[in-house]
Formats: structure tokens, sequence, C-alpha cells
């Protein structure tokens, strides 16, 4: 997958349905919930050269660890991504039991 997808030249959909799709995979998440923020940050230095967006997932392999810790496996997962259009992320991580107590 990483070596066949042009990040910068799919529509805002197949960014988002890709980005999904990785997120699923490396972390086994039970909810991936991806907003694009890049409208909003038009002018802004460094939105020419990529995307912004809040991500919102929930997974157990979570547990146990410090948001920082949450935060690295996100960026991780999206590594080439970083390197090859998403320019920056707002990451909302959760576990499964966190996640419902406080949303459901």
């Amino acid at each position: 997958m990483s070596g066949a997808f042009d990040f910068m030249s799919a529509s805002a959909a197949e960014k988002i349905a890709h980005l999904e799709a990785r997120l699923n995979t490396a972390l086994v998440a039970q909810s991936v919930h991806i907003d694009d923020d890049s409208a909003a940050h038009a002018g802004h230095a460094g939105a020419a050269s990529g995307s912004h967006y809040t991500v919102t997932i929930v997974a157990e392999c979570f547990a146990g660890r410090a948001r920082v810790a949450r935060h690295r496996l996100v960026y991780d997962a999206l590594a080439e991504e970083m390197r090859r259009g998403v320019h920056a992320l707002a990451i909302r991580a959760y576990t499964p039991r966190e996640f419902a107590e406080q949303f459901e």
C-alpha cells in the first residue's frame, strides 16, 4: 500500500480513506474517524505543503500508555504520509473503555 498510493494527487475522500485504512491495519482500531481541517488552515505557513487532519481513534493498544506514547503510535503508523502530504495531525486517542465512559 505504501509505495502505490500517491497521497498528494489523491482526492480529499481518497486521502481520508487511505489514512483510515493505515490506522485500522497498524493499530487494530475499533474505530477511526478523520476530519479534514485543511480549509481552516488556508494561508497558514506550510498549508500548501500538505493537509491538516483531526484523528479520533479508539484502539485497545492505547491501554496503559500515556498520551505522548499513544500519539507516537499514530505518527509511526502514518510515517510515510507525514513525509508525503500530511502537514498536521490533531490526535484524540482513546481505549474502548475511555471512549465509552466519555462519549456514550
